[in-house]
Parts: C-alpha cells; sequence; structure tokens
C-alpha cells in the first residue's frame, strides 16, 4: 500500500474509502441474511432500534386516484442504452463494471411488483399444478418440494389465506408484494398471466432511464435512483426495514420513475430473467470471490439502487424476493 494525495491507496489503487464502503455494504448483506434465516426457523423478528412508519400510513385507497393509473404498463420506446454503473464518484462492486451500450427492443413493464392477491389467484386456478407452466427444471424443483403455494403461505377455508411473518400467523395482505417466491414460481406466474420477466436492461432501463423530448426514445442522461439523483428518503423507498416489512405496492408515489414505474428500489428484491453474467470486460475487484464464482447459474435480482445487481440461485425462496412482469412482445 501507497499514500497517495493524502489517502491509502493498495497497489491496485483502491482508496481507504473503497475498502470502508465494501466492508459496510457486506455487513448490511449479513444482515440482510441474519432477517431471512429467522424467517426460516420461525424466529421472531429482529428488534430494530427505530421504527417509524408513519409516512409508509398514505397509501392510495385506490389505484386510480393519483395520475399515474397504476394499472397499465409503463411504455418503454427502443434505443440505446448505456447498461451498469456510469457514475465517477461513490461506490460500484465489480458486477456493475464496465458500463457498456446496449440495444433494447420497445417494452412494456408493470408499474408495480405483483401482489399476494394476484399470485394467490395463481394458486387458486392450479398453478402449481399445470406441467406446462413450468420449465423443466423448475418442475424438477416443483416436485422435489412439494410445492403447492408460497412457502409461508396456508389456507384458510375455501378463499382465504395466511401468511407466516416470522413466529406469527397472519391474514394475507392482498395488496402487499408476494415475496419468498423462487425464480421458478415467478416464471410459472409470468406464464399463466401471458407475460414474462424483464431482462435486467429492461428493467435498470426502466429504472433509470428518461424520456426525450419528443417521448419518441430515451435521452442519454441515466438516473441513480428512480426518482433521480437525490439520496433515498422515507417518502420515495421504503429501505432499511423502517416499515419492518413490506408496503402494499402502490404507496410512495414521489419514488416513481421518469417512465411512472413504482418502488423499484425498495420493498422488495425483483427476480430478472437474466442469467448472472460478467459485463465485457470484467475486472475482479480486490474481493475476487464476491462475483466471479457465481457467474452461470444464478439469476439476477434488482433492488438496491439502478444499477446494483443481487445474485441467487432459482430455486431460492427464503430470500426477500419478488418480481414484476412484462407484456409479452407483439
Amino acid at each position: 500500500a501507497t499514500y497517495e494525495s493524502g489517502n491509502l491507496r493498495d497497489a491496485e489503487g483502491y482508496d481507504q474509502e473503497y475498502f470502508l464502503n465494501l466492508v459496510l455494504l457486506h455487513e448490511q448483506m449479513h444482515d440482510e441474511a441474519i432477517g431471512y434465516t429467522r424467517q426460516t426457523l420461525s424466529y421472531p423478528p429482529p428488534r430494530i432500534a427505530i421504527v417509524n412508519s408513519a409516512p409508509f400510513a398514505k397509501q392510495d385507497e385506490s389505484l386510480t386516484q393519483t395520475k399515474n393509473d397504476l394499472r397499465n404498463d409503463a411504455e418503454i420506446p427502443a434505443g440505446k442504452f448505456i447498461l451498469g454503473n456510469t457514475s465517477k464518484q461513490g461506490f460500484a462492486f465489480d458486477n456493475e463494471q464496465l458500463a457498456h451500450e446496449v440495444e433494447i427492443a420497445p417494452f412494456a413493464i408493470a408499474k408495480t411488483a405483483v401482489t399476494n392477491g394476484e399470485f394467490k389467484t395463481f394458486v387458486e386456478e392450479g398453478g402449481y399444478k399445470k406441467r406446462k407452466l413450468w420449465t423443466a427444471e423448475g418442475w424438477r424443483w416443483r416436485t422435489a418440494a412439494s410445492a403447492n403455494c408460497p412457502v409461508y403461505w396456508r389456507r384458510k377455508g375455501n378463499d382465504r389465506w395466511s401468511r407466516r411473518n416470522f413466529d406469527e400467523w397472519v391474514e394475507l395482505d392482498e395488496r402487499l408484494p408476494v415475496i419468498h417466491v423462487n425464480w421458478h414460481e415467478a416464471n410459472a406466474y409470468c406464464r399463466w398471466a401471458n407475460r414474462r420477466l424483464p431482462t435486467e436492461a429492461e428493467w435498470e432501463m426502466a429504472a433509470s432511464g428518461e424520456p426525450t423530448t419528443n417521448s419518441h426514445g430515451v435521452a442519454e442522461r441515466k438516473r441513480r435512483y428512480p426518482w433521480g439523483d437525490d439520496n433515498p428518503k422515507l417518502e420515495r423507498a421504503n429501505l432499511d426495514w423502517r416499515a419492518l416489512g413490506c408496503i402494499p405496492v402502490d404507496a410512495l408515489p414521489a419514488g416513481d420513475s421518469a417512465f411512472g414505474c413504482r418502488q423499484m428500489i425498495g420493498n422488495v428484491w425483483e427476480w430478472t430473467a437474466s442469467n448472472f453474467k460478467p459485463y465485457p470486460g470484467f475486472i475482479a475487484g480486490p474481493y475476487k470471490e464476491y462475483s466471479e464464482p457465481w457467474f452461470g447459474d444464478h439469476k439476477v435480482l434488482r433492488l438496491v439502487h439502478n444499477t446494483y445487481r443481487n445474485f441467487y440461485t432459482p430455486d431460492r425462496r427464503d430470500v426477500w424476493a419478488g418480481f414484476r412482469t412484462c407484456a409479452l412482445q407483439p
């Protein structure tokens, strides 16, 4: 290590700030893992010193009371788009780099994540029993796991469901995003709904892109967060477990993307159709085991900021994962 302009840098040019961020963010990942492990083991929820759910109490009473009608898809025009982290400031994991141009066809993406209520209909219409809705790998998983509904659901009568939330069973809230579903379940739902999962490039474009002035293309500017470059606030995103769980998918309109997509960060991890692969020119960072060993057999999820890439194997349903859907291409 050497001193350069007052900052301690290693042989590869990484300074103290980089390693501090790396340690803190990695610690947060383990904190999240402790949270979903407590859910898996049916332990009580973790104790959070400060819980401020007041801003989340002011949700829309219906999906039609705002200018942004959430029942309609966001229409994203075709265009060239820079995928990956383009910022020269702040921390970025190695798998977000190197940013590169991709060509994306026009697509339509749901403005909200799939809800418990929507997924319940899939379950009740026999989605888990219809072989044609599942990939070969997905059907093998479903059969081996004897899965007939999301892992923490149970039926109460003909049309009532409850969900285990840590150590207690609560009535299924149909406005909350469905969580603890794996990639296979998300993909089967999409087939049932005649929809599909977005690619990670489409997801990032819907979250960070801006329409051109004539709305026929995507502007060159790219946002760090869906609402812009300002840091997250309570009225924009459900982060840091301040609500001790998920909030309704129609909440927090102040966090909408330029195309009207809601809660593209916060609330729930979202599966994409994409395999976790290196970007062109990938170079492993100082923590060389962070990304490289997992390329190929994991799927990409998105949540934290517009270019952050999470990754899990498609059978994982213990994590806080849900999804949103896209219309099929014409």
